[in-house]
């Protein structure tokens, strides 16, 4: 006897149209501005990830360096993830009074401030 068939779609498909959609969406909607910082936040995420594989992995000899560098790709992530929600068209009306070039500067200042904090780190 055969297995009766089911009419719902298996996970897997149904997880693969969802991130399809996902992804349509994002590229239809999404502007080339914050695809750019998007961009520059995974990769920031990436090398905090191979930062913290190779010292969990290989060594964490100079561990003050393995801080700074780690520190400072959370810190910029950080900085950078906020001026994502600033300048995004989306959130116009939680920043009202800034605009895109304050929100720049606030990131600029804010990352020169966090390396200069990273730079004396590593000593």
């Amino acid at each position: 006897m055969a297995a009766p068939k089911s009419s719902a779609p298996s996970s897997s498909s149904a997880s693969s149209n969802a991130l399809h959609s996902l992804l349509k969406a994002y590229d239809e909607h999404t502007s080339a501005r914050l695809k750019l910082i998007d961009a520059f936040l995974v990769f920031l995420m990436l090398s905090g990830v191979v930062q913290f594989a190779y010292c969990v992995l290989v060594t964490n000899f100079p561990f003050n360096a393995f801080l700074a560098g780690f520190g400072s790709c959370v810190g910029q992530f950080v900085l950078t993830a906020s001026l994502r929600s600033q300048v995004n068209p989306a959130n116009k009306s939680e920043f009202k009074d800034v605009s895109p070039e304050r929100a720049f500067a606030d990131f600029a200042m804010g990352s020169i401030v966090l390396h200069f904090f990273v730079y004396n780190f590593l000593g």
